[in-house]
């Protein structure tokens, strides 16, 4: 396996049917609104069938780390509700399969990711940041349970002051703190090596 290739396996279990699961997955012009902290823009490039097989969606994300992400996918099966795989290419290129399962008053959702990172910045660090790239995606993937925890919720709520009550899903990281944590340790260490270098 290359150093830049990867494979997740996500398990999500969250209350509800699979029907309304898969409602809200094969949505993705959708997925800003609820996802936000990963989704930034969504375009539908093409509709695809009925089954939405054929369906090509471009997509800008992120996760946690200060890059973002430029790719499209092109949905090539569907078991509608129950799943369906696609093909990626861009910044990722490669595989996955989303597959829903009823497990009583619960859905199992299950994501396999298999993909080559082609960003030049992911290709390149890849072999060295490898750990901390993955931890990117597990962070993502969990804000994306919590999101679909919480549309899951606004979907069934009786009222709008029910709507109201629930949280809204966690939005987007900001570069600021990064920035400014890596400032600070520039900082502290220059200060460190002019009190080295003052002592001599």
């Amino acid at each position: 396996m290359a150093s830049n290739d990867y494979h997740f396996i996500t398990h999500w279990h969250v209350d509800g049917t699979v029907e309304e699961v898969a409602e809200i997955l094969s949505d993705a012009l959708s997925l800003p609104r609820w996802w936000p902290a990963v989704y930034l823009d969504i375009t539908e490039l093409a509709p695809g069938d009925e089954n939405g097989v054929g369906r090509v969606i471009e997509l800008y994300t992120k996760g946690w780390l200060p890059y973002t992400l430029r790719w499209s996918f092109r949905v090539t099966e569907s078991t509608y509700p129950h799943g369906f795989s696609l093909e990626a290419w861009g910044d990722f290129n490669g595989r996955g399969i989303w597959t829903l399962s009823q497990d009583g008053p619960r859905v199992y959702v299950v994501y396999d990711w298999k993909i080559r990172a082609d960003k030049p910045l992911l290709r390149a660090f890849s072999f060295l940041f490898k750990p901390i790239f993955a931890a990117n995606h597990r962070w993502a993937m969990a804000k994306g349970e919590e999101s679909l925890r919480l549309e899951l919720a606004r979907r069934r709520a009786k009222s709008a002051a029910e709507r109201a009550s629930i949280p809204l899903p966690p939005g987007p990281t900001s570069v600021r703190p990064l920035l400014f944590g890596l400032a600070v340790f520039l900082l502290v260490g220059a200060l460190v090596l002019i009190r080295l270098r003052n002592r001599r």
